[in-house]
């Protein structure tokens, strides 16, 4: 899962962004020839255009009912795009990318894929399938406002919670607005039509985030079409997902002030650091003046203690910006807060069609698969986020129309092929626990490595592409889980950020 604070974030960017994946660069080689073969039409598909895809794309639409128990009920289409494998003699095995969210769009995310997955690409065909409510497939969209309103609009829930539920009066007139429909079961049945429409007998299967919660349910449900599976930033399904994040957000923090505290330079400079964030906590809620990231204006609002533990969950995500948390919790302190708006907005950044997050889809597949679990979660709350998060999210749910999620979804079987788990050290949402348990449900198939001073997604990191890449290359299940990954303990934390003594003194 990679949803921040779902609830404001939107006002601050302009659009809910889910880093499901830490993408890297890698770029796709190919020669004239290889591209004329990527743009041959193939049964079914036609040439298309995918936005940061430099080649041809092809891609597809496979009608699917809303209800599957109502198979002649009311139908779907279901959008799916094919980045042609560059290379003639292509694998027979696709891999399949899932996107994160829950409520992200996979082909609006193909550029980022494509650099992700390059190698990968030369023999083999990438698949890109818009899950249900997402991207162009039944897409359950909502208009929460301009990204250029003022901020303290972006961090007012019940404003924000408000919205949503218009939102879903307005989603439900719709032909594909029956909100049951969205789980995360029932569109892994869509992805395997589309498996079946490719001709594909197995595929490989990558994901991010929400993405993984959504390969283990393909798994669970299509084992034998399974070649290799490669998940990052785990995120079960049985994992609460509001009262999960309250733990792990916690133990992230911890970290930013332990880096903090083992560094000369930065512990010379905040002391105090531990006690200035409780005075922070404690001062709210306050009035306070801080300027726009996006316009650049002055503006005055009020800061709450959500608001505030959402400016500071957000840098979380990547240890880059985690690194100057130390400096802007200090002019936090010192009643400076722009220091704290600005990370937020750096993580999230300008939002976009690739980063838009369909909010109808996500709480359709968060208050039927987490929400309704809250009293079983054996999850510790942190001291300090307790169960605002939950909150949150149980508003928005309780009018929510909520689907049918078989027990079945709630276990990992074994792995019925090579599974590689990756997990990153700093994670505040999907730390390496969720990881190691996952491991171990799924058996001698699977393998887990953690990239120890890595954030939300590592699979983009450096080496660790080579490694997804080999993994899946690999010949057989044995050769792809003894892969080499020893590179991961080399991939440093970024140092903390600590600002010129002369700006600090001001």
């Amino acid at each position: 899962m990679n949803t921040p604070s779902l609830l404001h974030r939107r006002r601050l960017t302009g659009g809910l962004r889910h880093v499901a994946l830490a993408v890297g660069v890698a770029a796709w080689a190919a020669a004239s020839a290889s591209q004329a073969h990527a743009a041959e039409a193939r049964p079914g598909l036609k040439p298309c255009r995918v936005q940061g895809v430099v080649h041809d794309a092809q891609c597809g639409v496979l009608r699917r009912p809303l209800d599957p128990a109502q198979p002649q009920g009311v139908q779907i289409d279901v959008h799916y795009a094919v980045l042609p494998a560059l290379a003639r003699n292509r694998q027979s095995d696709p891999v399949f990318a899932f996107a994160g969210g829950p409520g992200q769009s996979a082909i609006a995310l193909g550029g980022q894929f494509s650099r992700l997955l390059g190698r990968l690409g030369n023999r083999r065909d990438i698949v890109l399938v818009d899950q249900r409510g997402t991207g162009e497939t039944a897409p359950l969209y909502c208009d929460m406002g301009s990204p250029f309103a003022p901020l303290a609009e972006g961090l007012d829930n019940p404003r924000q919670a408000a919205r949503l539920q218009a939102c879903r009066a307005q989603l439900q007139k719709l032909p594909h607005g029956d909100l049951r429909h969205y789980t995360t079961t029932v569109a892994m049945q869509d992805v395997d039509a589309v498996r079946q429409a490719l001709g594909a007998a197995q595929i490989n299967l990558v994901g991010g985030s929400y993405g993984t919660r959504a390969v283990l349910e393909y798994m669970r449900q299509f084992p034998k079409a399974v070649r290799r599976a490669v998940i990052d930033g785990v995120a079960p399904p049985d994992m609460v997902l509001p009262l999960a994040f309250s733990t792990d957000n916690q133990a992230a923090l911890g970290q930013v002030f332990q880096s903090c505290e083992a560094d000369a330079a930065c512990r010379t400079r905040y002391p105090r650091l531990r006690d200035d964030w409780q005075a922070l906590l404690a001062g709210m809620p306050r009035e306070l003046a801080l300027n726009n990231p996006f316009t650049g204006r002055a503006e005055k609002g009020t800061l709450t203690r959500d608001g505030l533990l959402s400016l500071v969950r957000l840098p979380m995500y990547s240890p880059l910006l985690a690194s100057a948390l130390p400096m802007a919790i200090g002019e936090a302190a010192a009643g400076r807060y722009d220091a704290l708006a600005g990370l937020a907005t750096a993580f999230l950044g300008g939002g976009g069609r690739a980063m838009r997050m369909a909010e109808g889809m996500h709480f359709s597949v968060i208050c039927a698969e987490d929400v309704p679990r809250l009293a079983q979660s054996s999850d510790k709350l942190g001291a300090d986020f307790g169960d605002s998060f939950a909150q949150q999210y149980q508003r928005v749910c309780e009018g929510w129309p909520r689907g049918e999620v078989p027990a079945a979804f709630y276990t990992v079987p074994p792995a019925p092929g090579g599974t590689l788990v990756l997990s990153g050290g700093a994670d505040p949402v999907t730390p390496p626990r969720h990881g190691e348990r996952v491991t171990k449900l799924l058996g001698a198939q699977a393998r887990h490595v953690v990239v120890k001073e890595a954030g939300h997604g590592v699979m983009g990191l450096g080496c660790m592409r080579d490694v997804l890449f080999r993994f899946i290359n690999a010949e057989s299940d044995a050769e792809a889980l003894k892969v080499d990954a020893s590179c991961a303990e080399n991939i440093p934390r970024p140092p903390v950020h600590l600002p010129p003594l002369a700006e600090a003194a001001k």
